[in-house]
């Protein structure tokens, strides 16, 4: 891993949760902006994850299966298909951008994240997206375990709920200080090279 050679993974930054549905993110709004600009300057060095909902729950193990019981109208059987898509100023960089799908809260359990960053001899990955203290947290923790070094944009994460976004910013800052930075969007700006 080279930790001068960096990704931008912005996570889950999609329709689903930026409009009218129960899954809504009302702070997705206030940091698009951000990460339309990272993801603008460097559309090359950007992964956008999308969360992919099943048909049915029978389709997922464990305990997703109750999960979605509990969501049905958030299954791609009940759900429009178009609100699984990017924020339009986002889907309009791929390519070059690229697109991991996932089904779960971490980008990582596949290992097609980590085989294609393997090959790019990554070694630093900056995070955007939403939730903070879900989908963003599980990107954070699933990079530390791997070795990456983590830059996590606190202005352009995001979450439904202030409290536990503010907590994961905590944690994250304090507890894994060594392996995990946070910064805001104009500091990484100013100092990243393509």
């Amino acid at each position: 891993m080279n930790a001068e050679r960096w990704i931008h993974i912005c996570v889950d930054m999609q329709r689903m949760f930026n409009e009218e549905t129960p899954w809504q993110v009302d702070w997705m709004a206030t940091i698009s902006d951000q990460v339309v600009e990272v993801a603008s300057r460097f559309p090359d060095r950007t992964i956008f994850t999308r969360f992919v909902p099943p048909h049915s729950p029978a389709e997922m193990p464990g305990m997703w299966r109750p999960y979605y019981e509990k969501w049905p109208m958030m299954t791609a059987t009940r759900l429009d298909p178009g609100l699984i898509n990017l924020l339009p100023p986002l889907q309009r960089l791929v390519p070059p951008a690229r697109v991991l799908d996932k089904r779960t809260y971490s980008p990582w359990l596949s290992g097609k994240l980590e085989s294609l960053l393997a090959h790019q001899d990554i070694g630093t990955i900056v995070v955007t997206g939403g939730e903070t203290d879900v989908c963003v947290l599980a990107t954070a923790f699933g990079a530390i375990d791997l070795g990456y070094r983590v830059i996590l944009l606190k202005d352009a994460v995001c979450s439904s709920v202030d409290q536990t976004h503010n907590a994961a910013l905590e944690l994250l800052g304090n507890r894994f200080s060594v392996q995990l930075e946070i910064a805001t969007t104009d500091e990484w700006l100013a100092q990243a090279r393509a």
